[in-house]
């Protein structure tokens, strides 16, 4: 019953951390870059796309598919990023919690 309290309480605060966690992903920004630097965007921790930056040198009407290429890069750049960052994240939420092997959090 000892062993059955404890947990309880594990879990209970990992639902708060869990909570804590997920505003901040909402306030988290990441920003990807691709084309050195030419193209940059942001995301939030949660994936919502805040700005977009295309260097003007890029703006000729020949450059379009490169330009589309660029964006789709860096947003897949910023993504990884806030991927990594959650994982992190969440290792941090529940270090010393014993979840069995594959489990993912949240559910």
């Amino acid at each position: 019953m000892k062993d059955i309290m404890g947990l309880m309480k594990q879990a209970q605060a990992m639902q708060s951390r869990m909570q804590e966690m997920q505003a901040e992903m909402e306030r988290s920004e990441v920003e990807g870059q691709s084309g050195g630097g030419l193209v940059k965007v942001t995301l939030t921790g949660k994936g919502v796309m805040k700005s977009l930056f295309v260097d003007a040198s890029l703006m000729k009407p020949e450059e379009k598919e490169i330009v589309e290429d660029l964006v789709i890069a860096a947003h897949e750049d910023a993504r990884k990023k806030s991927e990594r960052q959650n994982e992190e994240r969440m290792k941090a939420v529940t270090a010393g919690i014993p979840l069995p092997p594959g489990m993912k959090l949240p559910f």
